[in-house]
């Protein structure tokens, strides 16, 4: 059956695709035995079709970086070995960012630079840190009534949403957590009509404080709002646990997720941690669907535990 897709593919069938897509979500090493006859046909996107690479399928796609025949593959070439996250494609990474390959000065970041889209980076120390965890729960909504107290956005003066409310207490939460190193109860509050804009900060801390990061920036382009708007009075709280952690979905009702890997709708976007300017750890997903039958979008969640701060992004289509 998986070969009979990857033909498909190859003939250009979107349905098809998305059937794979759907195979690297829940049981990517199903696609383990097929990423050769990937190659062969040049099929390089979407890159995590290759999440389960093994080794000899990363050489490959190494010796082909190394070959230079293609520079204007490059692009795809360093995806897929981002999404695989393989010492052996890290190496090479790190080798090219020294000593780039052909076709490196056409690319908008160096080679190191993609590893966020795999969900990792190298610190400033010079060693690996992993920015996804490997385990993920659903987040079902619940209404809540914390809005009726909360503080109020300082740029368009609505009520600041609580986008969650966890601690590490419970064991399900440590464990989706533990890639960040966080320790307690975790609260973020953010503004879910200016988080649609851009990014938006706060300081947290392990007793579940969260308070409104003072370097947060407006920007020009935000709106005025002709009064404030109510969030969503829902607040997740922890589901069942997903069978892999790549089941997040910013599309489908149901998709919202703790930990686990973020499903991007544009380019991967861990942001920068305004304290030391590091990649800041991934904590979930919140899709714009499971908070209104209506909704679109999805707001993405982060935290950056040596520096005490959280953050908020919004993608859309």
């Amino acid at each position: 059956m998986i070969e009979e897709l990857i033909r498909r593919v190859a003939a250009e069938d979107d349905d098809a695709v998305d059937e794979l897509s759907a195979i690297a979500d829940t049981e990517p090493q199903r696609l383990t035995p097929y990423q050769g006859l990937l190659l062969d046909l040049d099929l390089l996107w979407p890159p995590k079709l290759y999440r389960a690479a093994d080794a000899d399928v990363i050489r490959r796609v190494i010796e082909q970086v190394d070959g230079g025949r293609t520079p204007d593959r490059l692009n795809h070439l360093l995806l897929v070995l981002a999404h695989t996250g393989h010492p052996l494609a890290e190496r090479a990474m790190r080798r090219w960012a020294e000593r780039p390959p052909t076709g490196a000065d056409e690319l908008h970041v160096g080679p190191l630079g993609y590893a966020p889209e795999g969900g990792w980076t190298v610190g400033s120390d010079g060693n690996r840190r992993d920015l996804c965890g490997d385990i993920a729960y659903r987040w079902l909504m619940r209404e809540t009534s914390r809005i009726d107290d909360a503080p109020d956005c300082p740029w368009c003066a609505s009520p600041l949403w609580t986008a969650t409310d966890i601690d590490t207490s419970e064991s399900a939460v440590a464990a989706a957590l533990a890639h960040t190193g966080w320790s307690g109860r975790l609260m973020i509050e953010t503004c879910h009509f200016c988080a649609c804009y851009t990014t938006l900060y706060s300081r947290v801390t392990p007793d579940g404080t969260a308070t409104w990061w003072t370097g947060n920036i407006r920007p020009s382009y935000l709106p005025d709002a002709a009064e404030p708007e109510k969030p969503p009075a829902l607040l997740p709280v922890l589901g069942p646990a997903r069978p892999s952690p790549y089941q997040a979905s910013a599309w489908e009702r149901g998709g919202s997720t703790l930990g686990g890997r973020p499903d991007w709708i544009q380019d991967a976007d861990h942001v920068g941690c305004p304290g030391c300017g590091q990649p800041m750890d991934y904590v979930g997903l919140i899709g714009g669907v499971d908070l209104d039958e209506f909704g679109e979008g999805a707001y993405y969640l982060h935290l950056h535990q040596p520096c005490g701060l959280a953050a908020v992004n919004y993608q859309q289509s």
